[in-house]
């Protein structure tokens, strides 16, 4: 069979170990330097997506949209995910998306699952492509956890027997064609579910109301019975007290959310409390996510790299404690500013200065100064993070916090969010 591999990072590698054994492969890549492996032809540079038609099979990458591939029959187009889903022996399958909290909330579920005595697996969009899952040789009572996002969402086949959709705002504007597009390509994780499965969902909210409404299951609500919710400061589900919020290891109130969605989907399957209990009071966050990278000098230093949009900043303002020094900017994918500038000024006391950097720096202090925030410094000079912690530092006092939680996406300065978070970390300890 002759297929076509469209991209090759993470899950185009992932596709050519699938397929690669008795197949033709040719790998498809915009980049016309890509290091192709031994013995595997390449269809490399500007024309990569030329003569898919005559593919038997066409395997999609996240990063493509399906809008570029109208020349591909719908029967031969198929994705990582959607190979997955098809071939895995278990059905035991729990989906999680959502705009921001889908790393943190997938892995407390895995993990809460697995100190209850289940074999779990995790990966996605975190950690290991789905195709390369298999590897581990999964059983059919297994239990897998997918974290998915909207590029891997668009055009899914199957669903999961428990899905999970958390806050969804504005975002990825740039790969979309608008909003309405973006909360259709999440929706594909329920509507393709029974009567017999469950849609898990944030009320809160409506477009994940909206997107999960599309499931034609039982619909659950989180923070809100019967699903799992925060009452007088206690986490409890069907009259059970989990644990006390003082208790969780995760900063944050935003991340009582994700909490209270792990454990509305893991009840489904275990009521097993101490294992609930022991995970939530052991587990700290993912890196990238309100980490703490050091203190030095009476100054704290957290890296919030993974916040790409600024509803994710807010939320860490607000989680970490006191006067804060906050680095902000980046890639500017021209979303919407609306809201943010009223919330830095009204939140002055403790957001005590920001640090923009980037692209985005004129249009983000424009709206900050027209919302009467005026606290910030703009420093489009600013090309190393070395420079970006050395001046945050220079601008910090004694028991205030340096934050990195830009609010943009990373390609302006950096390779991704990872590489931008690394780097601080590395600047940060070398102080």
């Amino acid at each position: 069979m002759k297929i076509a591999i469209l991209g090759y990072g993470l899950e185009g590698q992932a596709a050519r170990d699938y397929w690669g054994k008795d197949n033709n492969i040719i790998i498809c890549d915009r980049n016309p330097e890509l290091a192709l492996p031994d013995g595997v032809a390449g269809q490399l540079g500007d024309d990569y997506l030329n003569g898919l038609e005559h593919f038997d099979l066409v395997v999609r990458s996240p990063q493509i949209h399906p809008r570029f591939l109208s020349n591909v029959a719908p029967g031969k187009l198929t994705s990582n995910v959607n190979e997955f889903v098809r071939v895995c022996p278990s059905r035991n399958i729990i989906g999680v998306t959502g705009t921001k909290g889908k790393g943190t909330t997938s892995t407390l579920v895995a993990e809460i699952l697995r100190a209850a005595g289940k074999t779990v697996h995790l990966g996605g969009n975190i950690g290991v492509p789905a195709l390369a899952m298999l590897k581990a040789a999964i059983e059919p009572n297994d239990y897998v956890v997918l974290e998915l996002s909207n590029f891997q969402l668009i055009d899914l086949k199957q669903s999961p027997h428990i899905a999970v959709c958390l806050m969804v705002v504005p975002e990825h504007l740039d790969w979309h064609i608008d909003f309405e597009e973006y909360t259709s390509a999440k929706q594909q994780l329920f509507i393709h579910q029974t009567s017999e499965d469950t849609a898990i969902y944030y009320p809160d909210n409506e477009n994940s109301v909206r997107i999960a409404g599309a499931s034609p299951g039982r619909k659950l609500p989180y923070c809100r019975t019967p699903g799992a919710r925060v009452m007088d400061g206690i986490i409890a589900i069907d009259n059970t007290e989990i644990c006390h919020v003082d208790e969780l290891k995760l900063l944050g109130e935003h991340n009582w959310q994700n909490v209270c969605a792990a454990v509305t989907a893991v009840w489904q399957i275990t009521q097993d409390v101490d294992a609930i209990h022991q995970v939530l009071s052991t587990f700290a966050g993912l890196p990238h996510r309100i980490e703490l990278v050091r203190e030095h000098n009476s100054v704290r230093y957290y890296n919030d790299s993974f916040a790409t949009g600024l509803g994710a900043t807010q939320a860490a303002i607000n989680a970490v404690p006191g006067p804060k020094v906050v680095v902000l900017g980046g890639h500017d994918r021209m979303l919407s500013l609306d809201g943010f500038g009223a919330f830095a000024a009204v939140n002055a006391g403790e957001f005590r200065i920001a640090l923009l950097i980037g692209a985005s720096t004129q249009r983000l202090a424009k709206s900050l100064t027209d919302a009467g925030f005026t606290n910030y410094v703009t420093r489009e000079d600013i090309t190393t993070m070395s420079q970006i912690v050395s001046v945050a530092t220079e601008m910090a006092h004694s028991g205030d916090a340096v934050v990195l939680s830009p609010g943009f996406a990373s390609f302006d300065m950096f390779k991704n969010f990872e590489d931008r978070g690394n780097q601080f970390r590395t600047a940060v300890n070398d102080l």
